[in-house]
């Protein structure tokens, strides 16, 4: 097995997040554009929707239809005929911002949210305080249906963020950025959540995004260091993609698969993350191809 090298792309994002492969085009939201873009394989950038708020996670009905998860106001928008409407309010159990999302094969989505303000707690505090004790708050796991209708998934996660769901459909695996570490859950038949486990304990790497190789892997961005590294169930580092800046994101798409898709960025602060156009899409080959949703 070789080590993957990263290329890069495409550049001028402010701040991508929530990748996806879809119709064969890299999808992501770009956090101070307040757009939906998308990447292709020539590095060509299109802005494809824009909104009002501040857009994160991606994922599509079975029927075809977009979903995003609107930070800000803490909603799921739908994108129907005429436009965005509400899919769902989230804002009863979101505590601070609404974040990253899986949408599953029947239209179940699960949205994490930050749990507390984030660039206020750092602004205070510090940042190593985020992983000393006492340890800003914890958050609630969303699961939205398909017709719309919020329970709470999960609860007590520390700063949920990216979540994979294996190919049968039965693990969903969620990266707690402020717990260091992947949990996973079993899935019921009703989308209810069982069985918490740590799947991987990552150590002095917090996991921001992730995705699923077909072996059961997961890749993990890296929001601390400039790299995307390759996790197995207990936490073996099996590969390391250096990145040209801390890596946030990352999806597993290209026409086999193949292609690692890495969102980089200089910083997540948002002060300074919207004063200029510093993010990129860098993009390496690997052995093992893309599994699971996303």
């Amino acid at each position: 097995m070789t080590t993957p090298k990263a290329e890069l792309l495409a550049q001028g994002l402010y701040f991508g997040e929530g990748p996806r492969w879809h119709d064969g085009r890299l999808w992501l939201s770009d956090f101070y554009d307040h757009a939906v873009k998308t990447v292709g394989l020539d590095g060509t950038v299109e802005t494809v929707h824009e909104l009002p708020g501040q857009p994160s996670g991606l994922g599509w009905l079975p029927d075809g239809r977009l979903l995003v998860v609107s930070m800000l106001d803490r909603r799921l928008l739908r994108l129907d005929a005429a436009g965005f409407v509400e899919h769902a309010d989230l804002s009863e159990l979101a505590t601070f911002h609404c974040n990253d999302m899986v949408v599953d094969a029947v239209g179940r989505a699960y949205v994490g949210n930050f749990g507390f303000d984030l660039d206020g707690f750092i602004e205070e505090h510090g940042g190593r305080a985020l992983y000393s004790d006492p340890r800003p708050p914890t958050a609630r796991v969303a699961l939205v249906r398909p017709d719309g209708t919020v329970s709470v998934a999960a609860e007590d996660m520390r700063f949920p963020n990216g979540s994979v769901i294996t190919p049968d459909g039965a693990i969903l695996i969620v990266a707690e950025s402020l717990g260091r570490c992947l949990t996973a859950f079993d899935i019921a038949t009703d989308g209810r959540l069982s069985g918490r486990r740590v799947w991987a304990d990552l150590g002095r790497r917090p996991p921001d995004g992730i995705c699923l190789d077909a072996e059961q892997h997961v890749w993990v961005a890296n929001p601390l260091a400039p790299e995307c590294v390759l996790v197995a169930e207990g936490g073996e580092i099996l590969e390391v993609v250096e990145t040209d800046q801390p890596c946030f994101a990352c999806m597993l798409g290209g026409s086999e698969g193949r292609d690692l898709f890495m969102l980089t960025a200089p910083a997540s602060e948002a002060r300074r993350a919207k004063a200029e156009r510093s993010g990129h899409v860098l993009v390496a080959t690997v052995d093992v191809p893309h599994a699971g949703w996303p």
